[in-house]
């Protein structure tokens, strides 16, 4: 095998695109398993074994958002340096995760890499953002993912605490600690169908800009095996530092209300990644979620003070990586020459 400039470019992309998985696995594992760990549904290890196991079953069936990561955001210029971009704006989502990581706030891992992808086009020469599909697939989403997370997590949780309202607490809680043992199953195969997508859709996109595939969007077999393992392993380590503010910090969950907010977040991740192949944000849907369960108790029931702290991370978030990402462009460009 020759090591031309092109190969060694992709597979510098490949590596840090493998990179953020792994740090979107961990980052993002809260949004599986805090609200089972915090209710004791499940003991912490087991949940991030279920998780694990979970998002790389859910990574093979994510085809359509890898499609629209990869072919559908922004426009690379031509040659060796078009990688250089990718390879920039997946580092600045990387720094963005560990950053957000540090100070255990749950942002959002898939704003992160958009944000990255688009600051490094912006400063590129040649480079190309297509701000309606942004709009469209990324910022719409963006928006209506937490309203609808939210409303529904309110809906759903008012229609249990109707069926329920003669049951005995015990036995209720009992009942719906095993109950979370399939919705966040649910919950973390709907991770994998989002986020390990994504990843794919960088590889896909680094291959086929290299020369080293025809196609925009097909995605080859080991691109499925690789990205769902680093999204599995990074989810097992364990991101504990948002698992604390998903799980006890915004409410304190009880397991009905636990079931709730998985039930109704793996949901709403189904339906986009099968049905309109939207990238959406884990994070923002599960918090939502969260948020709208909690409001069911009463209105200061939700920290509402940690709960804008998120929401201000999710605004930040895709600016935030897309400066950092515009920055490391400009250091990295040499060497995509």
């Amino acid at each position: 095998m020759t090591f031309t400039p092109e190969l060694i470019a992709v597979l510098a992309v490949i590596a840090v695109a493998l990179a953020f998985d792994y740090t979107n696995g961990f980052h993002d594992a809260a949004n599986a398993i805090a609200t089972s760990v915090s209710t004791r549904a499940l003991t912490p290890r087991i949940a991030l074994g279920l998780a694990a196991v979970g998002n790389f079953v859910g990574a093979h069936f994510g085809a359509g958002v890898a499609k629209t990561v990869g072919d559908g955001l922004v426009t690379l210029p031509t040659g060796v340096s078009s990688l250089g971009v990718v390879f920039a704006g997946v580092l600045g989502a990387i720094a963005w995760n560990l950053i957000t990581w540090y100070f255990g706030l749950p942002s959002s891992s898939s704003h992160a890499l958009f944000g990255g992808l688009v600051g490094a086009t912006l400063v590129s020469t040649g480079g190309i953002v297509q701000w309606a599909n942004i709009g469209e697939k990324v910022l719409l989403p963006m928006v209506l993912s937490p309203i609808v997370g939210l409303t529904l997590g309110y809906l759903l949780m008012l229609a249990i605490l109707w069926l329920f309202r003669k049951g005995q607490p015990g036995k209720l809680n009992r009942g719906f600690r095993w109950a979370q043992t399939a919705s966040a199953a649910a919950m973390s195969v709907g991770h994998g169908m989002q986020d390990a997508a994504k990843t794919m859709g960088i590889v896909v996109l680094a291959l086929y800009t290299g020369g080293f595939q025809e196609s925009k969007t097909h995605i080859p077999g080991w691109v499925f095996w690789t990205s769902a393992t680093m999204l599995a392993l990074g989810t097992y380590a364990g991101g504990w530092r948002i698992i604390r503010t998903l799980g006890r910090k915004i409410i304190d969950l009880g397991p009905p209300e636990g079931f709730a907010a998985e039930t109704v977040a793996s949901a709403v991740l189904y339906f986009n990644a099968l049905v309109l192949k939207a990238p959406i944000s884990t994070t923002h849907t599960i918090t939502s979620a969260i948020m709208g369960v909690g409001a069911t108790k009463r209105l200061s029931a939700v920290r509402w003070n940690v709960a804008g702290n998120i929401v201000l991370a999710w605004i930040i978030t895709f600016p935030a990586a897309a400066l950092i990402a515009c920055v490391t462009y400009l250091v990295v460009r040499p060497l995509f020459g």
